[in-house]
């Protein structure tokens, strides 16, 4: 269930108060609480209506009117965006909140969000589910995170050494298949890759790249994979599926790693290799 939380005005955030350093500090603790309970998806403070817009609608009139607004009561100060699975267990969570107006009385109220589902009576041929469900992939596209990722074929230490030498490539993180927290599965590994680099990644000018030498030195430098860091589990199913249909390969499935929750290689109908993953914890 995913629910809007907000935070109501009162007479002294609409004067611009500012918070103190104890609150300030556990509000911070109980939005961490949140973002480890996993149900946190955003949040954030709003300045006073004196600094607000308003747009009165009239049939095809726009009247724009300036703040501040006298109803405080109706005004909103902050808000989180939540994924809960009830209300109960909402509320709960507001319960436990630090009260966000210090020494005034404050309320904060909490609304859930329609879903395409709530407007299936109007929506009879399923057109604004579809459309919204497009936008909804837009969005999501926009956020991953595109990498170039360079396979060797056993050639990673000579390379790394070379754009040291000649573009001043920094080397952030280096891993060697011996150095594996898992073992390669039986057969997947070239007999004498064992100390070949496993994962690599550098800067260089203003961009991070990423290697390793492959599990063989069968192939050429002829390819390489696009790594894509995708931050919603279905949504990066979503994509795997889509690359390896109409003829593409899935030469890894999704699956649990050390390095990532999920991550999994397909080749699509193009030839283009791809990883996609949803990101883990940074390397230490």
């Amino acid at each position: 269930m995913k629910v809007m939380v907000m935070v109501k005005a009162s007479p002294g955030s609409e004067a611009g108060k500012m918070p103190s350093e104890a609150l300030l500090n556990a509000m911070g603790q109980f939005n961490e609480e949140l973002v480890k309970a996993g149900i946190m998806e955003s949040g954030d403070g709003l300045k006073p209506s004196s600094e607000g817009f308003r747009v009165r609608f009239s049939g095809d009139k726009r009247v724009v009117t300036t703040g501040p607004f006298t109803e405080t009561n109706e005004l909103i100060a902050g808000y989180w965006i939540w994924n809960v699975n009830s209300m109960e267990e909402a509320i709960e969570w507001v319960k436990k909140c630090p009260n966000p107006m210090e020494d005034e009385e404050s309320d904060i109220e909490i609304r859930t969000f329609y879903t395409m589902d709530d407007f299936a009576e109007a929506d009879v041929d399923g057109k604004a589910a579809a459309h919204e469900d497009a936008l909804r992939q837009t969005l999501a596209m926009r956020k991953v995170q595109v990498n170039n990722y360079l396979f060797f074929s056993g050639r990673c230490d000579e390379a790394l050494a070379f754009y040291k030498q000649h573009l001043s490539a920094e080397i952030k993180f280096l891993i060697r298949f011996n150095e594996s927290p898992d073992p390669m599965p039986e057969g997947v590994l070239q007999p004498g890759f064992e100390n070949k680099v496993m994962h690599a990644e550098f800067s260089l000018g203003n961009a991070s790249i990423m290697a390793s030498d492959g599990c063989n030195d069968a192939e050429t430098f002829s390819g390489f994979r696009i790594a894509l860091d995708v931050n919603d589990e279905a949504e990066a199913r979503r994509i795997f599926a889509a690359l390896a249909s109409n003829g593409g390969k899935v030469d890894m499935p999704l699956m649990k790693t050390f390095w990532s929750p999920l991550y999994g290689q397909v080749t699509d109908q193009f030839g283009v290799g791809w990883m996609v993953m949803l990101p883990g914890e940074e390397p230490a």
